[in-house]
């Protein structure tokens, strides 16, 4: 069911292009289609809005139906059942400790010559969180973008999420955004609602920045609003890469695998390992509990497509191939995962032991879930309180300093043809007299 390969076959970088899943060339008409949806609801605000929701989710709504209101949140709440608000809260506590401890700080720092610099850390006003719908509900996914946020001190928190049938938005959805601080949400979806948020219609106020997954058109409209309006990441099927050894528990390895592979059939699951035996258990397993998967066919398809059982020639060699792979997220389940953390170079997260299954950061752990996917984690990091923050740089020279900076300052300007630069120093320093 799933394909095997080797490192000693196709060499480091050969298994990782064979893993590789670039992004796919898109539709030029779905382009089309984005750019007409982000450009109507631009110019024609909430009828653009209400036509698409018709169109693309069947749900016929009145303008003053776009708001979810609070009486919906406060029913929310009461609908869920006390089991249901008791996660939505252990999850959200661990959450606001986590993204607590790591928030950026202001700060300054004062030069040998007396001059102060440092940072001021400002948050963003109002922000948006999308939150999807679709193959399944996502309350997880409100906690772990609208916490960081509030932290962070934005005013304005807006959640955006798809009508059902009924034009209700997702029970669960909503007390996970009463418990995380959410302060107004909207039943609208698609590129549509993303063009809201980022443009303003007579309902919906414009948001500085836009945060949360979605699927293509929503992936394709942030891009496209990108730079009027700030956003997150373009985030692509979920990934996993479980480095093991042979002292790794396949059962444990299988179910990691089938967990991630039943998100989505493009979902990715892989494992590196030296261990022949280990691939064979785990092959064995992972069809055996896919039997007893409800999302079975989900998670089939993404096995046989994107699914990988590696044999390595080492251990060195399964963590350069994850290096390679950047993935989302990153399992060490070995006999000392610490000491083979300081090798790890590119990956979302990582998870160490047998005892530390990803879901738990899907859900409980306190780190972020939304992850960079699709190799960008090279370059890109887990959402968190510093995406809803502005860092502005403070500085207040001493004269002392301003006369040292001086002549290197009128040499800079000269090169650069810009005189009037240099000047507006000394002229400081000519009028001061050499008085403080």
């Amino acid at each position: 069911m799933i394909r095997r390969m080797e490192t000693a076959a196709l060499g480091l970088t050969g298994v990782a292009k064979a893993l590789d899943r670039s992004p796919a060339a898109v539709d030029p008409e779905i382009h089309r289609r984005v750019e007409e949806i982000v450009a109507a609801v631009r110019h024609k605000g909430d009828a653009a809005l209400l036509e698409f929701t018709e169109r693309f989710d069947s749900v016929a709504l009145r303008a003053e139906e776009l708001a979810v209101t609070p009486s919906e949140l406060d029913a929310a709440e009461r609908t869920v059942g006390d089991a249901t608000m008791r996660a939505l809260r252990y999850a959200a506590g661990r959450i606001e400790g986590f993204h607590r401890e790591s928030a950026p700080r202001s700060w300054r720092m004062t030069d040998a010559l007396g001059s102060r610099l440092g940072q001021e850390v400002r948050p963003i006003d109002r922000v948006a969180v999308y939150v999807p719908a679709g193959r399944a509900a996502y309350p997880s996914t409100v906690l772990m973008t609208a916490i960081p946020a509030r932290v962070a001190g934005v005013r304005e928190i807006v959640l955006v999420s798809p009508p059902s049938a009924d034009k209700s938005v997702n029970t669960a959805v909503l007390a996970a955004a009463r418990v995380a601080g959410v302060t107004e949400a909207y039943r609208v979806g698609g590129a549509q609602a993303v063009a809201a948020l980022a443009y303003g219609t007579e309902t919906i106020r414009r948001v500085d920045k836009i945060v949360g997954p979605g699927n293509l058109y929503v992936a394709l409209a942030k891009s496209r609003v990108f730079g009027d309006v700030g956003i997150d990441m373009v985030a692509g099927p979920s990934e996993i890469v479980v480095v093991a050894d042979e002292s790794a528990d396949a059962v444990f390895v299988a179910a990691d695998l089938l967990a991630q592979a039943e998100h989505d059939p493009m979902a990715r699951a892989v494992l590196l390992t030296p261990s022949r035996a280990l691939i064979d258990r785990v092959a064995r397993e992972a069809e055996r509990q896919l039997g007893a998967l409800p999302r079975r066919e989900i998670a089939r398809a993404a096995l046989q497509s994107h699914g990988a059982l590696v044999l390595t020639q080492s251990l060195e060699e399964a963590v350069e191939v994850a290096n390679l792979l950047a993935p989302e997220h990153l399992e060490l389940q070995v006999a000392d995962p610490e000491a083979w953390l300081s090798r790890v170079r590119n990956a979302g997260a990582v998870f160490l032991g047998r005892l530390t299954p990803e879901v738990v950061g899907d859900y409980v752990a306190g780190p972020n879930h939304v992850l960079p996917t699709g190799g960008t984690a090279r370059f890109a990091s887990a959402l968190g309180t510093e995406d809803f923050v502005k860092r502005m740089s403070v500085i207040q020279y001493a004269e002392a300093g301003l006369r040292e900076a001086a002549p290197h300052l009128a040499e800079l300007a000269r090169l650069e043809g810009l005189e009037g630069h240099g000047a507006a120093a000394a002229v400081r320093i000519e009028r001061t007299g050499g008085k403080t």
